[in-house]
């Protein structure tokens, strides 16, 4: 797995073919057919406002996560997301407790500028991201906002955030004109 050095950027390591084209293509189709997807509302600027994709928390019993707002009891393991994790664990040398799921159905569905910041995942969280599906580019900018940086995430792809990112970097997915579906999992530790 490659490390990818931006100057004074985000640090992350990236591997565009952690899962094989056709496993991830198998995959993303079993877990769009299987995980009991939902689409969330958050509260922004006053009003009550639907998340512009499709969500599912999962993992261990005490993994309960909250964003946004959001209070998230996690589901029971999925045999295939377990296995993933698994892997990733091993990978890695990371432990992961949950994961979030992400469906984004079509280029319209989105992710706002947000650093996953939140007391229960500590201060410095290994956050490991797999693409499924369509690929899309992530955007990386100071927290402070600025100049973003882009990175495109294929099938299959595992882009792992860690460090000082989530602290001095926010990260965004936004629309586009060309996507189709895509999955995305992002793998963490709950630690209180």
């Amino acid at each position: 797995m490659s490390l990818i050095t931006l100057h004074n950027g985000p640090e992350l390591r990236f591997d565009p073919s952690f899962i094989p084209f056709s496993e991830a293509e198998s995959l993303y189709e079993i877990l769009l057919r299987e995980i009991p997807w939902k689409q969330e509302q958050i509260r922004m600027f006053g009003n009550w406002l639907n998340m512009p994709r499709l969500t599912a928390w999962m993992g261990d019993p005490d993994a309960v996560y909250e964003y946004s707002g959001l209070v998230n009891t996690p589901l029971a393991w999925h045999p295939q997301v377990l296995l993933l994790k698994n892997r990733l664990e091993f990978a890695l040398g990371s432990a992961f407790n949950s994961v979030l799921l992400n469906y984004y159905r079509d280029g319209n569905d989105s992710m706002g500028w947000h650093a996953d910041n939140e007391p229960a995942l500590g201060e410095a969280p290994v956050i490991a991201s797999i693409s499924l599906g369509a690929s899309r580019k992530i955007r990386f900018r100071p927290a402070g906002g600025g100049k973003s940086l882009g990175l495109d995430l294929p099938a299959g792809s595992l882009l792992v955030m860690e460090g000082r990112t989530q602290t001095d970097w926010q990260h965004a997915l936004p629309k586009t004109k060309h996507a189709l579906g895509r999955i995305n999992l992002t793998f963490r530790k709950i630690i209180g």
